[in-house]
């Protein structure tokens, strides 16, 4: 899947799913600060939703650790 691997796009996908909604605050920056405080009164819904947000943060971040790693290997 070449998408995957398209750090371009998954950079778009950070700023605009990853973020969104921008007001008050990022909302996965929120969820995160929600979790490390314990987590206290979330649902099921929310972990979804932490999941959602946060997805094309990973999927950036293995993107950027695979190009890095080929080219090591290919040096």
């Amino acid at each position: 899947m070449k998408i995957l691997n398209d750090w371009k796009f998954l950079l778009l996908a950070c700023l605009t799913i990853g973020l969104a909604p921008f007001f008050p605050e990022p909302h996965i920056w929120g969820k995160l600060r929600w979790i490390a405080g314990g987590a206290v009164g979330m649902k099921p819904i929310d972990w979804f939703d932490t999941v959602l947000h946060g997805l094309p943060w990973v999927l950036l971040v293995r993107a950027v650790a695979v190009s890095f790693l080929v080219k090591k290997t290919a040096q």
